[in-house]
């Protein structure tokens, strides 16, 4: 059995007895070299302090100390962005004590007088910065747990240049501790100063109150972003075409999707932009569109979407199940018949087609598998002449299906192959 136990700022945990009776009695006792100071000594009792980098050598760590009594010390509570998380992730609960403290989430919460129901906890602890764009919107409030003593400028230098440097940023440092410390900034004051002037504590956390600038409109989280907001080389699921694409997708929480023939990302990043836990990998053949993708999620604020450089043929026998898988270009039936056979139960498959042939594809789709197929035509109000008209763009043909827990795998014959096409929409019932 592991006991892991959270120590607060000022070292308290480490003087209840209970604490320091398990201590005594552990046989190693894992730690940051700051904590395993603070121990008395204990004849016979291995220290070990952390390892550098830290996830790659954890699995050799448990090993190392499986079926010994160990104590590992975590900075704050375990659970919130710390360690404990991870040693759940590698041996499961059965095998974990939690011994957890007032979290530095709480504390910060209390320091600003703010709610656990009107506020949000993002970490970029170990994580990408551009995580933080997903959260920003104006009136929230965000406890923000970072890394590094010039945290407060690299969160400054984003708010400003997403449109809210009136935002006020409060460094909480040492929360809990005779030595805590407090700072307020206007986020667009700091990029001005000169670097190094704004040294946060070692042990410290960002809470702000997001404004934004006068001028600035912001994004919603709602699918269909306008279009402007993706860099594109034109291969792009329009704005109401895509709005459509995930309503038929219909990401929860922690889901996992396929984007093939992915072009500019578009439906992959707004997949991901539904809940902080979503997860999608984007399929893109055409490395210059691939590493437009890349830059498209991280001004978006889902930099942790996955991109391969691949045909989505090739690529889709080395990913995991997905929850719902979108083919925007590259369709065969031989594709959809190897999604269908590794899509989940439950599992939503939706795919755009521009041309006749994969029209006709569609249509044997619908007729094997059943689902819903629709054809989207949207027009736009133009200039024509002196007076005004309606423009059509291309129209889309979208057939989305639900995998029932008892489907059985089909593949189809025909081994057709068809260019890419991101688009759709019109309707036809299910007939099954």
């Amino acid at each position: 059995m592991i006991d892991i136990v959270g120590v607060d700022a000022a070292g308290a945990a480490l003087r209840d007895p209970a604490v320091r009776a398990m201590v005594a009695d552990a046989e190693i006792v894992v730690g940051s070299d700051r904590l395993l100071d603070q121990l008395p000594d204990h004849e016979g009792q291995e220290r070990v302090p952390w390892p550098s980098p830290l996830r790659p050598a954890l699995p050799g760590l448990v090993c190392r100390i499986d079926g010994r009594r160990a104590v590992v010390l975590a900075s704050g509570d375990p659970l919130v962005s710390g360690i404990g998380s991870t040693f759940v992730d590698l041996v499961g609960i059965d095998e974990i004590r939690i011994h957890p403290v007032v979290s530095s989430v709480a504390l910060a919460r209390a320091r600003m007088g703010w709610s656990a129901e009107e506020s949000t906890t993002v970490t970029l602890v170990g994580r990408k910065w551009d995580r933080l764009r997903l959260h920003l919107a104006p009136d929230e409030r965000l406890v923000v747990l970072t890394h590094g003593d010039d945290a407060p400028q690299r969160i400054a230098g984003l708010l400003v240049e997403e449109g809210y440097g009136a935002s006020t940023i409060t460094v909480l440092g040492d929360l809990g501790a005779d030595n805590e410390s407090r700072l307020d900034l206007t986020a667009a004051d700091v990029p001005a100063q000169p670097a190094g002037t704004i040294a946060a504590p070692r042990l410290h956390l960002c809470c702000i109150e997001v404004r934004r600038d006068a001028a600035h409109d912001g994004l919603s989280r709602v699918p269909g972003l306008p279009d402007s907001a993706y860099e594109n080389d034109g291969q792009l699921t329009k704005q109401i075409v895509r709005a459509g694409a995930i309503a038929q997708l219909a990401p929860r929480p922690g889901e996992l999707l396929w984007d093939l023939g992915a072009g500019s990302g578009s439906i992959g990043i707004e997949w991901s932009r539904q809940h902080p836990r979503n997860r999608a990998i984007a399929i893109e053949r055409d490395e210059k569109r691939a590493q437009r993708i890349a830059r498209n999620a991280d001004r978006l604020g889902v930099p942790d979407l996955e991109v391969t450089v691949a045909a989505s043929a090739d690529a889709i026998a080395q990913l995991p199940p997905p929850d719902a898988v979108f083919i925007g270009g590259g369709l065969s039936t031989e594709l959809i018949a190897r999604c269908w056979n590794v899509l989940r139960a439950h599992g939503r498959l939706v795919v755009h087609a521009v041309t006749i042939e994969s029209e006709q594809l569609l249509l044997a789709a619908h007729g094997e598998y059943g689902g819903q197929l629709v054809r989207l035509q949207v027009e736009e109000l133009e200039p024509l002449g002196s007076m005004r008209g309606w423009k059509p763009a291309r129209p889309i043909v979208q057939w989305s299906v639900t995998k029932p827990p008892s489907a059985e795998i089909t593949l189809g014959s025909s081994e057709l192959t068809l260019g890419s096409a991101e688009i759709t929409l019109g309707s036809a019932g299910d007939e099954r």
